[in-house]
């Protein structure tokens, strides 16, 4: 069997096509989504006039795939040609995005919202390990900032548009543009489809073809037995070899106990803003760009400096984003427009640093072949924990009001972040050296 051939750092990470590509067709599809997001907030906040409860519904129907699919899902996508998957995610995204513009209400939008969260749950991982993949490791930092910075950017460009494109046309035409984009970024990973899944050790390649017989049918049988037992084994060679790993185990507990206060209001923006600026639909436009505003420019200056400290990106991001969250939700009717683009941008600042290091740690700290699997469980994990927290979040804007419910869902945050902070030499004790790096490329995420 042929050995992988290593991949070089290049001067420049633009001069790697394949990246380039990637990188174009996960514009595409931020920037839809985005276009699509402000649209379904908006017809279900302000045009159906729904209820906090019902509100916190759609993020708990997007969240059962993750939670139902995501480790199989990233067990997946180490096993096949990872773009094709993509593409055919894209597909489906987009044909379902159309079969929106026939609904009637909330009702019929939660199944289809539902579905189109399942195909994004198989496309997530393989994004990550297809970057693993045409990524050389030196290079793997700039990469992985520069694809959360497409994430932020289209905060900014996505809501802004949208906000443009609800006033001219309607949200409807905004649902439209963001399957377009997905049929996009589909086009886009098509001359990638032929880079396969990761190799298999030689012993797995042995173990297989021993299974060779004479007859085709009964050695395709014994095949396909191979397959699916090896399926559920390297399912779990990721959850073992994630609780063997100290640096990422405790960095998925740590982002758990944010998440689970975050995802509270996560989706509750729109019923805190009807509270600010009834009838002002385009205050979240500006709202949500502000925040990604300042998670571009907090990601454009972590490309720079390539490193950051686990506890000072994940520690003071939560600070920032649990401190924001608490403004918002102290600011009284009548608050201006820039004090909210202000405290927008600072929980924007707390969500790049946040991202940026969780995502790095997962992906340097991983092996090539489990990077799938990784981001599976991660995905299994969040969706867990939204089938709960938005709910929860709903029922506590229903008792307490949206303003205090967001002052101490902020606090609770902010608090952990802090720990976060003060503790990290405890919980980030091991360096994030990566194996395949010289000893001047490793970035050392204990300090």
């Amino acid at each position: 069997m042929k050995e992988k051939k290593e991949l070089q750092s290049t001067p420049s990470i633009w001069r790697n096509g394949r990246f380039r590509r990637m990188f174009a067709a996960h514009t595409a599809a931020s920037f839809g989504d985005w276009f699509d997001a402000i649209a379904i907030q908006v017809l279900v906040a302000y045009r159906w006039e729904a209820d906090p409860m019902l509100i916190a519904l759609i993020p708990v129907v997007m969240a059962l795939p993750g939670l139902l699919l995501g480790s199989i899902a990233g067990t997946l996508a180490d096993r096949v040609h990872k773009a094709r998957l993509m593409i055919g995610c894209d597909a489906a995204i987009a044909l379902l995005t159309l079969a929106i513009l026939a609904v009637p209400g909330p009702a019929w939008l939660l199944p289809l919202l539902g579905l189109r969260a399942a195909a994004g749950v198989f496309q997530m991982p393989s994004q990550q390990g297809l970057t693993r993949t045409v990524v050389a490791s030196g290079d793997l930092f700039r990469a992985t900032s520069l694809n959360g910075l497409v994430n932020q950017a289209s905060k900014v460009a996505g809501p802004l548009l949208g906000a443009m494109t609800l006033t001219v046309l309607s949200p409807q035409a905004c649902i439209i543009l963001n399957a377009l984009l997905r049929l996009c970024s589909g086009l886009l990973l098509w001359p990638l489809r032929g880079i396969g899944p990761a190799l298999v050790s030689t012993d797995q390649q042995g173990k297989l073809e021993s299974h060779t017989a004479p007859d085709a049918d009964e050695a395709k049988i014994r095949e396909e037995h191979v397959r699916a037992s090896r399926f559920f084994i390297q399912w779990r060679e990721g959850w073992a070899f994630l609780w063997r790993s100290r640096m990422l185990l405790h960095t998925l507990i740590f982002g758990l106990f944010g998440l689970i206060a975050i995802l509270m209001i996560d989706y509750q923006f729109p019923t805190l803003l009807r509270v600010l600026a009834p009838g002002n639909e385009s205050l979240l436009g500006w709202l949500v760009s502000s925040i990604g505003a300042g998670a571009v420019g907090c990601m454009l200056v972590l490309n720079r400096l390539n490193c950051i400290s686990a506890g000072w990106g994940l520690g003071g991001g939560y600070v920032l984003v649990g401190g924001a969250i608490a403004a918002l939700g102290w600011a009284q009717p009548g608050t201006g427009l820039p004090v909210l683009l202000i405290i927008g941008a600072m929980l924007g600042v707390g969500n790049g640093l946040y991202i940026i290091t969780q995502n790095y740690i997962l992906q340097a700290k991983t092996p090539a072949d489990m990077v799938g699997r990784v981001f599976g469980i991660q995905s299994t994990v969040i969706g867990a924990i939204m089938v709960v927290s938005p709910l929860a979040g709903g029922l506590l804007i229903r008792i307490a009001g949206a303003g205090t419910a967001f002052v101490w869902i902020g606090m609770t945050v902010g608090v952990l972040g802090l720990a976060g902070l003060l503790l990290q030499s405890v919980i980030w004790r091991e360096s994030l050296a990566d194996p395949n790096l010289s000893t001047e490329q490793n970035v050392d995420f204990a300090q």
